[in-house]
């Protein structure tokens, strides 16, 4: 062999090495003679396998922090093929989705007619009661007002007869027990099974989900659907299929169609897209897309125009847009934070800090689903308690994350005291939300009240004392339209609130005004009066008044509703929270 020739095969052979070494024994031998040649290739041989160790040690700790993570693993399997591993994984852990699932059945239906409707619950009852037709509630509740009907048509065939209340919130209740299933489908998708199933634990215990699925309120419902929108909005860039664009613009639709505010979520929809470009969104899929969320959320006007109600609908738009401020700027801060869980947003920031350098679009559609309608009720001058709650699904799977993510091998070097140690944290944030709301659900006695918390002590009682002790016909003037709306609902008595604006730009269109409720108490048109304590605590001036009324025209006291309170020196004892009086001119 020539020295050119010796050249020429020398590259060759060590491209051969670089791919496969040791080569293939010959009759004909090596190649190139044996000499220095032997030497560097031994040398190549062994830095190569070094690397190779080096390597596949690497990528084994890289798919430790993989699965760790929640993530599943990025590879050239087909889509199909990513759902039939999906739909293994999924079948192993039904026992643990079941205990779940018992769990937040049990939380919601316990004790859950301790208490009497509050004001929304009365509104909501006395709609599906009118839309139901039955005859003790037509006259008292228009079946048209502020929102939507979904929720009222789907309650309706309970309230056909008689006064109910424990079966709506039981249907209530199942829905929100339906969102915690959905959560699962939403964690597990984004990230893996064990994941999905913390965050359906941690909403099945959470003080702010389980308190409002335990009332007949529009926001229960309301974030089932929506989480049901953030499946299929996960599916659609999963798949970059328009079908599930559709179904995700169609769900949104039936969100808005459960309660018209949940419009922020579209808001949460846009911002997502706009922070990820890396997702496909052709202009032909979203005009596919768009028309199903109009198509669906028009039946709420189109309702309207049908029943001869259209100036309705303007005139609630009218009042909800110039309502004035209920709550200082810091109401959202003082109570929906202890409601989620301080340990839950504390696990959700430690999980997105931890792994910031892996930072994906999973993380930006939750944050975007979060943030969005926090700013928006935030700069909305009409705050309530349980607005947010749609922000409970994603906080409670980034918090799952980061609860099973946080590398504790870096600080604990035993494997098996990492699992204890967080085996032993997940086990602190879950004990500190049932602690609380095991307390709140078998609270029933209090002189405080916060619309949206749940039922009001003493309402229920006071409005059959009223059906039954008080002629048919009989008219009572309340502090407020809250305890108007309760009273109705449970006396079948036609109530007015001393505190209703005659303006009609400060009041609810629903709301009947006494211009001048001295002058109908003169005349005989007011035969009662009811005062109570939770009206009392936010308007010292209309119970100041009310009570003058009441002594101005012989008020005697017919009926009084009492909870254990404590007095000025701390000690227990009953304290009045409903007073009825029986007035004459």
């Amino acid at each position: 062999m020539s020295e050119r020739d010796n050249e020429r095969v020398m590259p060759r052979n060590r491209r051969a090495v670089s791919i496969s070494w040791p080569p293939a024994p010959t009759d004909r031998g090596v190649a190139w003679p044996v000499t220095e040649a032997v030497e560097r290739t031994r040398e190549t041989t062994a830095l190569a396998e070094r690397t190779q160790q080096i390597t596949i040690t690497v990528l084994a700790d890289r798919t430790q922090e993989i699965g760790a993570a929640g993530y599943r693993p990025a590879g050239s399997a087909s889509a199909a093929g990513r759902s039939a591993a999906w739909f293994r994984r999924v079948r192993r852990v039904p026992a643990g989705l079941t205990a779940v699932t018992s769990l937040a059945l049990g939380l919601r239906l316990w004790r859950l007619d301790a208490t009497g409707f509050n004001s929304d619950e009365a509104v909501y009852g006395g709609q599906a009661a009118s839309l139901a037709g039955n005859p003790n509630y037509t006259d008292l509740f228009p079946v048209f007002r502020a929102h939507p009907m979904l929720v009222q048509t789907v309650l309706s065939p309970l309230f056909r007869h008689g006064e109910v209340d424990v079966a709506g919130r039981v249907v209530i209740a199942v829905l929100g027990v339906a969102t915690v299933l959905a959560v699962y489908l939403v964690g597990a998708r984004l990230y893996r099974p064990r994941v999905g199933l913390l965050a359906a634990l941690l909403v099945a215990v959470m003080p702010y989900h389980v308190v409002v699925t335990r009332q007949v309120l529009l926001d229960g419902p309301m974030v089932l659907c929506a989480t049901l929108t953030l499946y299929c909005l996960v599916r659609f860039v999963e798949a970059q299929a328009v079908l599930w664009l559709v179904a995700a613009a169609g769900m949104l639709g039936l969100t808005m169609l459960t309660k018209e505010s949940s419009i922020v979520l579209a808001g949460g929809v846009y911002a997502f897209l706009a922070l990820t470009p890396t997702i496909r969104r052709p202009i032909r899929s979203c005009l596919i897309a768009a028309p199903a969320l109009v198509i669906v959320f028009a039946i709420h006007p189109l309702s309207q125009a049908l029943a001869g109600r259209a100036n309705t609908g303007k005139s609630y738009l009218v009042w909800q847009l110039l309502r004035r401020p209920n709550h200082s700027m810091a109401f959202y801060a003082q109570t929906v934070p202890v409601a989620i869980g301080l340990l839950v947003l504390l696990a959700a920031g430690a999980g997105l800090w931890s792994l910031r350098r892996r930072h994906s679009w999973r993380e930006t559609l939750l944050l975007c689903w979060l943030g969005v309608p926090v700013v928006a009720f935030q700069l909305w001058p009409v705050k309530g308690f349980q607005y947010l709650l749609p922000v409970a699904t994603p906080a409670a799977i980034l918090a799952a994350r980061g609860l099973l993510v946080v590398p504790l091998q870096q600080l604990i070097r035993d494997p098996r005291r990492a699992l204890a140690v967080r085996v032993a944290v997940i086990g602190t944030v879950v004990l500190s939300l049932l602690v609380p709301v095991w307390s709140s659900i078998n609270r029933r006695d209090t002189t405080t009240f916060l619309a949206g918390s749940g039922g009001v002590p003493g309402g229920r009682e006071t409005g059959r004392w009223l059906a039954s002790h008080t002629p048919s016909g009989s008219a009572v003037l309340t502090l407020g339209p809250s305890m108007a709306n309760i009273l109705q609902y449970y006396g079948h008595r036609r109530c007015y609130g001393l505190s209703v604006s005659p303006n009609p730009l400060h009041r609810n269109p629903a709301y009947a005004p006494l211009a001048n409720p001295d002058r109908s108490l003169r005349h005989n048109e007011l035969q009662y009066i009811v005062w109570d304590a939770f009206s009392a605590k936010r308007s010292v001036f209309f119970s100041e008044r009310l009570l003058a009324l009441a002594r101005r025209y012989h008020g005697r006291v017919v009926h009084t509703e009492y909870v254990r309170g404590v007095d000025a020196e701390g000690r227990s004892t009953n304290v009045p929270v409903i007073v009825v009086y029986e007035v004459r001119p």
